[in-house]
């Protein structure tokens, strides 16, 4: 790779990882491009270098969080020796522990944006979209492989109850910030366990 497209691409997720980190605590409407492009060290007037616009930054910024999301998800969900039901609920430990009510330190982006944005933006808001139902995704899939190694049981489709159990998470979240408190963390926790009789 050319140095400076190197530089270009450095540039760009320096702007990403920086934002991310201010918007999870902010939000998107409440930061500025140059409070984000000063944190990431950029010089100001060249963010429309790195981005068409800023509807393409949000998505871009979702995008990158999702797929680091992911990534991890996997690596929880592909433990081995584990059974499906072991797997699922060190996922969830994995969310309660990364939503800490005073610092979630940029792993909560979709509990903070996922209201706001998807009324400003349809491109952040299909990107949420596309992020959220890849994660439904693994949860349906080690859902059928807790099923197959007798570690779960539940009633209906696995996708359904993968759905609803990130649903629970996600409102848990909210409400975690709310009361200022993981309580309903724990909650989620307890009725997870009982859904999948794990």
């Amino acid at each position: 790779m050319p140095a400076t497209k190197a530089r270009s691409t450095d540039a760009r997720r320096s702007i990403l990882d920086a934002a991310r980190q201010i918007m999870a605590h902010k939000g998107y409407s409440a930061v500025g491009l140059n409070e984000v492009l000063a944190q990431a060290g950029v010089p100001k007037g060249s963010f429309y270098h790195y981005f068409a616009s800023k509807d393409a930054f949000g998505e871009a910024l979702l995008q990158t969080y999702f797929e680091q999301y992911l990534a991890d998800m996997d690596r929880t969900l592909a433990q081995p020796g584990q059974s499906g039901a072991e797997r699922l609920m060190a996922y969830w430990q994995s969310w309660r522990e990364t939503q800490s009510v005073d610092d979630c330190q940029g792993q909560c982006l979709v509990v903070k944006l996922a209201a706001e944005v998807s009324d400003l933006s349809e491109p952040m808001r299909l990107a949420l979209m596309q992020g959220t139902d890849a994660i439904i995704d693994r949860l349906e899939r080690t859902i059928a492989s807790g099923l197959t190694d007798g570690s779960i049981a539940i009633e209906g489709a696995p996708r359904d109850m993968a759905r609803g159990l990130y649903d629970m998470w996600l409102g848990a979240s909210v409400m975690a910030k709310i009361r200022r408190n993981l309580g309903p963390l724990d909650t989620a926790t307890a009725m997870t366990r009982r859904l999948l009789h794990a």
